[in-house]
């Protein structure tokens, strides 16, 4: 197993099986992490914004399920595993910068932690030009 850059200095990198082909393709922050964006594979609305890691997205490709990085706990969470609001996985496609990965899932309940379906329902900002 490789390393992902550690997400907190002095602590040991995460290990990760994930394909060194996709890692060398990847560009993460200062704490190892991408954003990931949850879409809805049939209807297009977007979902959510997760952060994830090399394992993160290792374990979203190899177990269909989108498995996340938490910033604020310090661990690896799988969407749905408390609130059973899963998201399956149906596609993974690397942005072209390589710091975003956008996953194509099928939605079952609230995709956001309010219990909303989408985190960005809370109403739309006003554009003037």
């Amino acid at each position: 197993m490789t390393g992902a850059p550690s997400p907190d200095p002095g602590r040991p990198v995460r290990p990760t099986r994930l394909d060194p082909s996709i890692a060398a393709r990847l560009k993460r922050d200062e704490n190892g992490l991408f954003a990931a964006v949850a879409q809805q594979y049939d209807t297009g609305e977007v979902l959510m914004v997760g952060w994830m890691d090399d394992e993160a997205l290792h374990l979203t490709l190899t177990t269909g399920r989108c498995t996340y990085w938490s910033r604020s706990r310090r661990e690896y969470w799988v969407k749905g595993d408390t609130s059973g609001h899963t998201q399956k996985v149906v596609s993974v496609a690397l942005d072209c910068d390589g710091d975003a990965v956008l996953v194509k899932v099928d939605q079952a309940g609230a995709a956001c932690h309010t219990g909303d379906r989408t985190c960005f329902d809370a109403g739309a900002l006003t554009v003037t030009s």
